[in-house]
């Protein structure tokens, strides 16, 4: 039996209330031993099999369009769907039980997913569009999902779940009923959908981000690690594969702290670090918040660190601005394209993969240039790697948000 890798949104895509700042200061030793990060991986969060399989997924090249990313396959299995084909695949209802548009990578995504549905509408492809929205809330998608299964209006379902286990029933259920399910983003623990999408993971974010540190500076730096929050599977893979990698490394992590994705929060915990002495390195599980950790260092008069950010745009543009020595790690946001397209070849009979994995590359600065020329005209939050300068709303969909 198939077990899907379980995943979620991208750090930018985690769907979680930010909290407000604090003053806290770091503790010496809190996050390991000697006031340093612990640099094994939780057995809890490390799968070496798993970690293997994604490192090795970064070097193959994928099955798919060259210049459509979105439908790019990473080894696929391709399985036959003709059982699901629609009569009438322009009178077909597509059902959306999204788990939020909390935050920018979310509200990017969906604007790419509601321009690639209209696309598809006016090719013929789909019919009527339907969506709900959980603002985060397990038991009101759990609600949402038992809703369009009950209305039988649904010819395919699309699920972004908010959690892991708490949603494995409700999707299971939706598979019962009969139609074909897509499940994107983030897994559950079940192999009853049609087709899982999701970008490679979290071990090769992390490693990505890793690896450019371990590269780019000298034995004995001192690197800060900056987390969103504990216990968050694909966040803690970008960790543990982060600590793989430090652990062999002749750096010192001086520190992991959680910033609950907080912008003044990240900023005060970089300052507080610096008062205690030099930070060569920030590596971020969630890079949507590195330029508050940069402004620390400007109020310190500190030199910029070498940094490991993420594909939005406010971090990009301060990485060409500032000339930093940088790398932005990326969870696919053109990911959110792919599972209306899958479903509208499902209503086709056409054949999928059953865990389409999509690529994950990292803009590097040879490309930054070419990526913030293509998003000139997008607002700071928007996301580089959305992949949706081809659909009908193309540029004032995203630019008018």
């Amino acid at each position: 039996m198939r077990v899907p890798r379980v995943l979620l949104a991208g750090a930018a895509g985690l769907t979680l209330m930010l909290t407000a700042c604090t003053t806290d200061a770091p503790e010496d030793g809190a996050a390991g031993e000697e006031g340093g990060s612990e640099l094994a991986p939780s057995e809890e969060w490390f799968d070496q099999a798993e970690y293997d399989a994604q490192l090795a997924q970064r070097e193959i090249t994928p099955e798919g369009p060259e210049d459509e990313p979105w439908m790019q396959a990473i080894e696929p299995e391709w399985i036959d769907t003709s059982e699901f084909a629609h009569d009438s695949p322009e009178d077909a209802t597509l059902c959306f039980s999204n788990a939020s548009v909390s935050n920018p990578w979310r509200v990017t995504g969906f604007i790419t997913m509601e321009q690639q549905v209209e696309a598809l509408q006016e090719e013929g492809a789909i019919g009527d569009f339907r969506v709900s929205d959980a603002a985060d809330d397990d038991n009101q998608q759990i609600s949402d999902i038992q809703a369009f299964v009950d209305s039988g209006d649904c010819d395919a379902i699309i699920i972004s779940p908010s959690t892991t286990a708490t949603l494995t029933p409700a999707v299971e259920t939706a598979c019962e009923s009969g139609v074909p399910v897509v499940v994107f983003d983030r897994g559950v623990n079940s192999d009853c959908m049609v087709t899982f999408i999701h970008p490679i993971g979290g071990y090769a974010y992390g490693a990505d981000a890793a690896e450019f540190l371990v590269d780019n500076l000298e034995p004995g730096s001192n690197v800060l690690a900056l987390r969103i929050l504990p216990g968050v599977d694909v966040l803690e893979h970008r960790w543990a594969a982060a600590q793989e990698i430090f652990g062999a490394s002749e750096l010192n992590v001086v520190a992991d702290e959680f910033t609950e994705g907080d912008g003044a929060r990240i900023k005060d915990l970089v300052s507080q670090h610096l008062q205690r002495g030099e930070i060569d390195g920030i590596w971020m599980d969630a890079g949507d918040g590195a330029v508050a950790g940069l402004e620390a260092f400007e109020d310190a008069g500190q030199p910029y660190p070498v940094i490991a950010g993420e594909d939005e745009l406010s971090f990009m543009r301060k990485w060409d601005e500032e000339g930093l020595t940088a790398i932005a790690p990326v969870y696919s946001n053109f990911q959110w394209r792919t599972p209306v397209l899958a479903a509208s070849m499902i209503l086709a009979g056409e054949e999928v993969p059953s865990e389409w994995i999509l690529p994950q590359a990292p803009i590097t600065q040879d490309e930054l240039p070419e990526y913030l020329e293509r998003n000139a005209d997008m607002p700071s939050l928007h996301y580089a790697k959305f992949g949706g300068e081809d659909l009908p709303g193309f540029p004032e969909a995203w630019t008018d948000r």
